[in-house]
């Protein structure tokens, strides 16, 4: 019997030369300049489903601004940094301690404002009671208001707020509003909600807007993620906390009865200046238009407080993870007590030895999360993370549900915090535009302590017997979200 061979067809050959190509110029191009396991995950999606893969890295591989606006951003911190040079940022707190003194530098250079003094803060864990109060605020406004908020929606819950910026606007209060373009489209009363911005004069802008028609683009998924509210330039709120119903208005949270629980800061001192640039900074990235007479730097007036702030925002506009370097930084500076509370808690590896490294120097660690996730991709990727955490000897702490704890705050010791809009997971340390704030301070540190005795108190414990016990198939979710989460 005679064999003969048919050479393959010339699409087969072409495939197999296309398939080769994809997978030796993935090798030389995602490596570059980015984590090992982000890029051994993009590698292994490629190889494994290469022109899906292909795809996915080409929409979303990038986590990176488009050129031209990190160039606008490179330009307002500069101008920030050198309008803030020269001035007086209030009386600091003496006796501060070197490892805080080094991270504040670290900020500083890394994009952060400088560290101010004089600072009054209190915080609300009450949902309603910081609408109401940012409500209260905006009445006070003499000059203007600055809204800036990942989700903004008129409705119910938030119309006491909508009345006060439309009694602003009737004053002739100057109301200046950012909102993120992709979190808000598609959810209910967006239109509504643009309408009643624009009936009531508000100069409102939609913040890393995806519209290739209209020649906007960047990678879909980026977002800006900032919640903060200045008034006048005298008062600031900022936090975790959008502005919707603690339900977000969505069938599904509603279907599931599920209530997010939220913490925000009221701030008066020369910090309040701060927030203000941060908020001008991203108006300029969206209008180019800068607003010289509202910068409030040569205007800093001390709050009723002598709390020590520093503002320290963070995203794909800035070279460095600004965020993941504080987080790291106060986890080494931690000597008794490190509590942190993050709803969505996907360390990367500097940040788990961090941690870790804590509970073997014999610090108290406790981590606050949700019982209830609400993302299914992210919840398993979180919990891949407790075995870990447990037998180092981090304390779990799991809010109730339906209720989702949503508030991103960590404290050092009794003197140091953190408060803002970052999770510590690797969306907000990369992919996020964020404003964190570190204050020192006791006084301020007590009201962390409170709000944490009452998630304490309306948590349970997980303890490691119990995580010992989830049946295989969760174990199987769980790595698998793991994986994914790495694919920036």
């Amino acid at each position: 019997m005679t064999f003969t061979f048919d050479p393959p067809s010339w699409w087969v050959v072409t495939l197999f030369l296309v398939d080769l190509a994809i997978r030796i110029t993935a090798i030389i191009v995602i490596p570059r300049n980015r984590r090992p396991t982000s890029a051994l995950a993009w590698l292994l999606a490629i190889y494994f489903i290469p022109f899906v893969g292909v795809l996915l890295f080409l929409i979303i591989g990038n986590p990176r601004l488009p050129r031209k606006r990190r160039k606008l951003q490179d330009d307002i911190n500069a101008y920030i940094r050198e309008s803030s040079e020269a001035l007086d940022f209030g009386s600091l707190r003496p006796n501060a301690p070197d490892w805080f003194t080094s991270v504040v530098t670290m900020n500083r250079n890394l994009g952060a404002m400088p560290l101010s003094g004089d600072n009054d803060a209190h915080l609300i864990s009450d949902y309603q009671e910081s609408l109401d109060a940012m409500a209260d605020a905006v009445r006070t406004a003499e000059r203007y208001v600055h809204v800036e908020f990942y989700i903004l929606q008129s409705d119910e819950a938030t119309d006491n707020l909508f009345r006060s910026l439309e009694e602003a606007c009737a004053r002739g209060i100057k109301v200046r509003v950012l909102l993120d373009h992709w979190a808000n489209r598609g959810k209910p009363f967006y239109k509504r909600t643009l309408k009643r911005l624009e009936d009531m004069g508000a100069d409102w802008q939609l913040m890393l807007p995806v519209q290739p028609l209209k020649g906007k683009y960047q990678r879909p998924d980026l977002r800006n993620h900032r919640k903060l509210l200045v008034i006048d330039g005298l008062v600031a709120f900022m936090g975790s906390q959008n502005v919707t119903d603690s339900t977000y208005n969505l069938k599904k949270n509603i279907r599931r009865g599920l209530h997010w629980v939220d913490l925000m800061v009221r701030l008066e001192g020369p910090v309040v200046a701060s927030i203000n640039a941060v908020f001008l900074s991203d108006w300029y990235a969206e209008t180019q238009e800068v607003l010289y007479a509202e910068t409030d730097l040569d205007e800093l007036k001390a709050g009723p407080g002598d709390l020590d702030c520093q503002i320290i925002p963070s995203g794909p506009g800035f070279r460095f993870e600004n965020n993941l370097r504080l987080f790291a930084a106060l986890m080494y500076a931690a000597h008794r007590k490190l509590i942190i509370v993050s709803p969505y808690f996907v360390p990367d590896e500097a940040m788990l030895l961090a941690i870790t490294s804590a509970c073997h120097r014999g610090v108290e660690v406790q981590l606050f999360v949700s019982e209830e996730g609400d993302q299914a991709m992210v919840y398993h990727a979180q919990r891949s993370y407790y075995e870990v955490l447990l037998k180092a000897g981090v304390k779990i702490w799991m809010y109730r549900k339906p209720f989702i704890l949503h508030s991103k705050s960590m404290t050092v010791d009794d003197e140091v915090a953190v408060i803002g809009s970052s999770n510590m997971d690797m969306r907000s340390f990369g992919l996020n535009m964020e404003i964190s704030m570190l204050a020192r301070g006791e006084e301020f540190i007590t009201e962390m302590r409170e709000v944490e005795a009452e998630y304490r108190s309306l948590s349970r414990e997980l303890t490691l017997d119990e995580w010992e016990k989830q049946p295989l198939r969760s174990t199987v979710l769980d790595n698998l979200a793991r994986l994914t989460s790495a694919l920036q």
